[in-house]
């Protein structure tokens, strides 16, 4: 494979938008990643929308505009797992290593394609985001409000990406990539995702309450859709952002300083 020319002494900038547009590349090479991401989105808004959505009660909030904040907040999650299997394929095709030697910043290496990824993730959330307004999705506290809660689903989305970027730099090994990233499973459905934390046995619910997909979620339905979200939940607006930035700025500076520090030592 060969590697781009970054501008000699490139800065930060210049260099991670050279690396950026390499993986925008690849992924638009390998149309199947984001086909994938939106595969398993729609299957998860049908399967929850119409097979599930009828039995499940979520109080003065229709299920369609329960769920769907929940879906998108996953939908993010999902769709930054493959960002750990490309980093490891650059790391065992000796990729990252030519990378190195080159007159750039060594965090481009790993900003430009958190970048790329993230710009992968916010087309499969728009994308979903549309389909979701096709099965009868409503938003019921303005527009506003509502672009706020797509923005923080790019905004997690891009906080995921970090922390599957780090994952595939400590595996260096794509399989091992794969493995580590359904290591996300637990937390998308152990969570508020298509069911209210309440209907889960005791021993759980505090698990699923505060793991960070739940504030995620739950932030973006109370901007979607207002009081009767906040009713539900039990906290309004600025409980639910607030506590969600806490932990996207948590996992961006973990996962940052984890795939820094991997990048000088490999």
């Amino acid at each position: 494979m060969a590697v781009m020319q970054a501008p000699g002494g490139a800065g930060v900038g210049a260099a991670s938008w050279v690396i950026a547009r390499r993986g925008m590349r690849r992924t638009f090479r390998t149309p199947q990643i984001i086909v994938m991401g939106l595969v398993q989105s729609v299957a998860f808004l049908l399967i929850f929308r119409y097979v599930f959505g009828g039995a499940i009660g979520t109080g003065r909030v229709d299920y369609v505009d329960y769920m769907i904040p929940g879906l998108l907040t996953v939908s993010g999650l999902f769709a930054g797992m493959s960002a750990a299997v490309a980093v490891a394929e650059d790391v065992a095709s000796g990729y990252l290593d030519r990378l190195k030697s080159l007159p750039m910043p060594r965090t481009a290496v790993i900003s430009g394609q958190v970048a790329a990824d993230t710009a992968r993730v916010t087309l499969i959330l728009a994308v979903s985001a549309a389909l979701a307004f096709a099965v009868g999705f409503r938003v019921h506290a303005g527009w506003p409000s509502a672009l706020a809660g797509f923005g923080l689903c790019v905004l997690f989305g891009f906080a995921f990406v970090w922390m599957f970027v780090a994952l595939g730099l400590l595996s260096a090994n794509p399989q091992a990539a794969q493995g580590a990233g359904f290591l996300a499973l637990p937390l998308s459905f152990v969570s508020s995702a298509y069911v209210p934390v309440e209907t889960m046995p005791g021993w759980l619910q505090g698990f699923a309450e505060n793991q960070p997909v739940t504030v995620m979620m739950d932030a973006v339905r109370v901007l979607t859709q207002g009081d009767a979200a906040a009713a539900l939940l039990g906290h309004g607006a600025a409980y639910y952002v607030t506590r969600s930035l806490a932990w996207t700025a948590g996992i961006i500076v973990v996962s940052g300083v984890i795939a820094v520090a991997r990048v000088r030592r490999t």
